[in-house]
């Protein structure tokens, strides 16, 4: 997909305030760590035609405003993932914001996943 300059803008900015994580230290880190959290940022209708088996959803458009309900715990590990890893910088950094102190963006998002093997389903 082709993005506007303004958008990558504002991504690369997000990124420098940001974690990211490969897919191997994202797979290793939900290993090692049963509480840490994969959330998929990406709309319902992406989320639908598919997303990764251990993940939850939490749709950009509605993140911060549910992101403290559903994880109220500021210390947790969440990897956050979208198409391709812009959506997941931009929320990782509002989630910072919020107070969050170990929240990542997944580099390659549902795409590199998908490359990668990793296990998906569907709604």
């Amino acid at each position: 997909m082709k993005h506007s300059p303004g958008f990558l803008k504002v991504v690369e900015e997000a990124r420098k305030n940001v974690k990211e994580l490969t897919i191997e230290e994202a797979s290793e880190l939900l290993k090692k760590n049963p509480d840490a959290k994969l959330i998929d940022v990406r709309e319902e209708s992406e989320w639908n035609h598919g997303h990764a088996v251990e993940a939850e959803h939490l749709g950009k458009g509605i993140f911060e405003r549910d992101l403290e309900a559903r994880f109220p715990e500021k210390d947790q590990d969440l990897i956050l993932y979208c198409g391709g890893g812009y959506r997941s910088a931009l929320s990782a950094e509002a989630a910072g914001k919020m107070g969050y102190t170990n929240v990542y963006s997944l580099i390659g998002g549902y795409k590199g996943m998908v490359n990668a093997g990793w296990q998906m389903t569907q709604d």
